[in-house]
């Protein structure tokens, strides 16, 4: 028996990558505020992908059989300060003046909620990627922001994007930093005995 799958974000990238595994799934984004108290990174997107999950998990009605609901949650973090989304142009390019010639680490916390009937299963686990930025000057920082791109991306850019050109090299997977390890998701469910691509 297959398992429908919901996923709490409204993500357009994390969309495209369950989309591209052939994931069958629906969309149903947390709305929430997110609290999270942790200053480390590992543990943040554990608590905020855990937040997604469960206040979608919360929502369905009673006795939803074979649901599984997927929250995600993305940083960057450098020198152990947590950056996520720019709150405007000068804070896009304090976090990219600060990235840019340095390695720093890209977090997804991902958790699923695993609902059947009246049993639920909550797994968390996270991902770190490690990633590489060749040295930017003041004017190609600045025309990179104009785009647009930046404002809506932890650490103030999108390595799928325009900014692909200022990637050194990763070191993990890549789809981590776009926002969502699929790869780890599709095994992970798999140890738990739930097949993604069944349909």
């Amino acid at each position: 028996m297959g398992h429908k799958l919901i996923l709490a974000s409204a993500s357009p990238r994390r969309k495209e990558l369950l989309e591209q595994i052939g994931a069958e799934f629906k969309i149903l984004a947390a709305k929430g505020e997110e609290t999270a108290v942790s200053d480390k990174p590992e543990q943040l997107v554990l608590e905020l992908s855990a937040q997604k999950a469960s206040e979608i998990a919360e929502s369905l009605p009673a006795g939803e059989a074979n649901t599984i609901v997927l929250g995600a949650d993305t940083v960057v973090a450098f020198q152990r300060e947590i950056l996520g989304k720019p709150k405007n142009e000068e804070d896009a390019a304090r976090m990219l003046q600060m990235l840019c010639g340095n390695t720093h680490s890209v977090y997804t916390g991902v958790t699923v909620i695993i609902i059947e009937g009246e049993k639920q299963q909550l797994h968390s686990f996270y991902e770190e990627t490690k990633v590489t930025m060749y040295p930017m000057t003041e004017r190609q920082i600045s025309s990179y922001i104009n785009t647009g791109e930046p404002m809506d991306k932890a650490g103030a850019y999108g390595i799928q994007g325009k900014f692909a050109v200022y990637i050194e090299k990763i070191d993990g997977d890549y789809n981590n930093v776009v926002g969502l390890p699929v790869a780890r998701i599709y095994q992970e469910l798999r140890k738990l005995g739930i097949d993604l691509l069944e349909h």
